[in-house]
């Protein structure tokens, strides 16, 4: 029973997304990118919820249902942050290399509307390759402050930058610089912090799975903790309660981790 819940969230979470990338390109020349409306996705939490509810409706109690759904709705609401997250991570990296492009033409001597070209060329996302045009085009038009803060402000200051250079002649090559080196060393230190809570995120997952391991072990030497835990009184609150502090230590450790790599 809990491998056809388990089955039933995955098929849930790797459901193809029936969207082009062309839904997530920007709208206009400086049109704020936002995560929630470009990511072109379904309420993936909610779907998931709701299958999870009504698979372990069919296969089990009210109450294993509703558990169900709530850890469904959770899970999947930290999966589409995490996908979030790395959407944005790529849009950083693309920019970073579009502006490392720009700067080596800028340097050769190259004009500014040749070596945009290039830049874009060099952004392998769509929506970095628009923002960085938007900048660099129309600098006016910079986007405001939203949910991508780092990549705003990075577009921000490419965009003072040519307006200042197009204002008193200096040179774009030094600021574009400056901008692309602070994006690869904000990278690094990702990649860093990363590399060093790998091991508590480890742990917290692998304590996460063991009430489903008490659970084998259960059934495997012919005490059914399900049946215990599904049909008694006693079995249900513990349910519950086991549920809750599952999901508030995993929640805990989500948010150490997530302030250890701010």
């Amino acid at each position: 029973m809990i491998g056809a819940l388990s089955i039933a969230a995955l098929a849930v979470l790797l459901w193809p997304d029936g969207r082009g990338r062309g839904a997530q390109r920007l709208r206009a020349m400086g049109h704020r990118a936002d995560i929630r409306r470009t990511s072109g996705e379904r309420p993936v939490p909610a779907t998931a919820a709701v299958l999870s509810a009504a698979v372990a409706a069919v296969l089990s109690t009210p109450l294993v249902a509703g558990l169900a759904a709530g850890v469904a709705f959770l899970g999947a609401r930290s999966w589409v942050a995490r996908r979030s997250e790395r959407r944005v991570e790529r849009r950083l990296e693309s920019l970073t290399e579009g502006l490392g492009a720009l700067a080596a033409d800028l340097r050769s001597g190259r004009a500014l509307d040749a070596a945009t070209e290039a830049a874009l060329a060099a952004c392998a996302d769509a929506e970095s390759a628009a923002a960085l045009a938007c900048a660099l085009r129309a600098p006016a038009a910079a986007p405001a402050p939203g949910p991508d803060q780092e990549l705003t402000a990075a577009l921000q200051r490419i965009a003072a930058g040519v307006l200042l250079s197009t204002r008193t002649g200096c040179s774009l090559a030094a600021v574009t610089a400056a901008v692309e080196d602070d994006l690869r060393a904000r990278h690094r230190l990702r990649l860093h912090l990363r590399t060093a809570t790998a091991g508590p995120r480890a742990s917290a997952m692998v304590l996460a799975g063991l009430p489903l391991l008490g659970l084998a072990m259960g059934s495997g030497v012919g005490a059914d903790p399900w049946k215990v835990l599904t049909t008694t009184a006693s079995g249900q609150v513990l349910m519950v309660v086991g549920t809750a502090l599952e999901l508030a230590g995993l929640s805990w450790s989500g948010h150490l981790v997530r302030r250890a790599l701010r």
